[in-house]
């Protein structure tokens, strides 16, 4: 299935500081813009997010394996 994602501008306020520090990411060549930088940050920080509530995901179901046993499967049966 085909999605179309609409794209929305927005203003964001940082300190010099960051801002200069993003400008340095830049000309060291590790993004092509400021908005390039702040959309891999978000990505990155998504992805983070993700992997964290899979972990969490994992921890739960080791305590319900723990708890039931029989619930494994053997790699062999996969």
């Amino acid at each position: 299935m085909f999605t179309v994602s609409v794209v929305v501008q927005v203003q964001l306020r940082v300190s010099e500081e960051t801002v200069k520090e993003l400008d340095g990411w830049i000309e060291s060549g590790k993004f092509k813009s400021r908005s390039d930088a702040i959309k891999t940050i978000l990505a990155l920080y998504e992805e983070k997010e993700k992997t964290r509530t899979f972990y969490k995901t994992l921890i739960e179901r080791s305590d319900e394996v723990k708890e039931n046993p029989e619930m494994l499967i053997p790699f062999e049966d996969i």
